[in-house]
């Protein structure tokens, strides 16, 4: 664990730590975000190719492969960029209004 008290210096009157310090281990597998979405992507099973270019290039890293070699967004973590509906080759993304 990590002393934080010896990462802070001093900046004129002020004490400020220094490095990016987190207090928790960070995991994001506790901390759902895709609550602030307003567009979800939904795929169209039928006309996805599972090229896997929605997978590569989400920047959440949410899109994961379906039993059926399909892939999907986990929209607990999704957050609705609409990257990857943007980027489908047969354009098998759409993004839709979120209902609450």
């Amino acid at each position: 664990m990590i002393d934080v008290d010896k990462l802070k210096i001093k900046v004129g009157k002020a004490e400020v730590t220094t490095g990016g310090v987190l207090r928790s281990d960070g995991s994001s597998a506790r901390n759902k975000t895709g609550g602030w979405r307003a567009m979800r992507p939904v795929t169209d099973r039928n006309v996805c190719v599972a090229c896997g270019l929605c997978w590569a290039i989400c920047p959440e890293g949410c899109i994961h492969k379906g039993d059926d070699g399909k892939f999907g967004a986990d929209l607990d973590y999704c957050k609705g960029c609409g990257i990857c509906a943007a980027e489908c080759p047969v354009k098998a993304i759409t993004m839709v209004k979120e209902e609450k």
